[in-house]
């Protein structure tokens, strides 16, 4: 009797505790949740403050009288103080530096993302892979400066005149060198995501490693690497040290990569650094172009999220 009280008494005892530690369990659960979701909330919260404060300003710059959405997206001269809104001028040097950027970026990036999903051995890619991404913490002044003092001498001597001190094209390859591990990485996310079947299903067929890599893999994560690429555009369009410091700093409206032109981000950059009087055309112009490159950037990211569910494969 004695030890079936003993037995007893243990195992109200073992049920105490765990029901004690079922609430503690829960308890913590819940702490992390609570947590998780103000985090969301305050995110959330971050992105409509931006939105608003944006749009409250801009609204004051297309407030002016002198100011229509016809001038603003059709004119090609940028200069408010005398009446000239076309923010054309500072669209197509964004468009350019960032068309070059990704033209090195993505087939850079796309074989550096193939050679060490498929091709690298493991110790081959436990030390690439860390200095690839090297490039991704160096500050984006320092390379401002290595193209404007590097890289723009060289195609001085390539070019001679015909390209200025300040170009587009310079700050466009430093770009895509900037830009090239943020690409590779996450599109050797998305190769090595691909399952191993698939390779040896080609391999069993008597494909090759390049035709297996080509045929096979890239298609297979093509999601990833499509969302890869328009992140790297996205990281291009929004970069603003490069292009303040070796694109040139006037609007210019041109395509031409020799020529030294200002985009969005490099004006921004360049007159909010200087003495603006609130409330002045000069002032509440940031704020339209802040606005507009905000916009560009939340379509990039629409397309990005668009092209990862069109083309993800589900594999059960």
């Amino acid at each position: 009797m004695k030890e079936e009280a003993l037995d007893l008494k243990t195992a109200k005892a073992q049920s105490f505790r765990q029901i004690d530690l079922r609430k503690k369990t829960r308890l913590g659960e819940g702490t992390i949740q609570a947590l998780l979701f103000l985090t969301g909330i305050l995110s959330i919260f971050t992105t409509i403050a931006i939105v608003y404060e944006l749009g409250k300003e801009a609204m004051l710059f297309f407030a002016d009288p002198d100011v229509t959405l016809v001038k603003f997206f059709t004119m090609t001269r940028w200069q408010p103080g005398i009446g000239e809104y076309g923010i054309v001028a500072l669209v197509s040097a964004t468009l350019t530096t960032s068309a070059i950027a990704i033209s090195i970026a993505l087939p850079l990036g796309l074989a550096s993302a193939i050679y060490l999903s498929e091709y690298a051995s493991p110790k081959a890619r436990s030390v690439l892979k860390p200095i690839l991404e090297i490039l991704a913490g160096i500050p984006t002044v320092v390379y401002g400066y290595f193209a404007l003092l590097f890289v723009t001498p060289i195609l001085k001597s390539i070019f001679g005149d015909g390209i200025q001190v300040y170009n587009m094209l310079s700050a466009g390859l430093v770009m895509g060198i900037m830009i090239l591990p943020l690409i590779a990485s996450m599109s050797e996310d998305a190769l090595s995501a691909v399952p191993r079947a698939l390779r040896e299903g080609a391999y069993a067929m008597g494909a090759t490693k390049l035709e297996t890599s080509m045929q096979v893999v890239v298609p297979a994560a093509l999601s990833g690497i499509g969302a890869a690429v328009i992140v790297g555009i996205s990281r291009a369009v929004g970069e603003t040290m490069i292009v303040a410091v070796a694109a040139g700093a006037g609007p210019n409206f041109s395509f031409n990569p020799l020529d030294a032109a200002e985009t969005m981000t490099g004006h921004i950059a360049r007159i909010s650094g200087g003495d603006l009087s609130y409330n002045t055309i000069d002032y509440t112009s940031l704020f339209a172009i802040a606005l507009m490159l905000f916009l560009v950037t939340l379509v990039l990211n629409l397309i990005s999220q668009w092209v990862v569910n069109r083309f993800r494969e589900r594999y059960e």
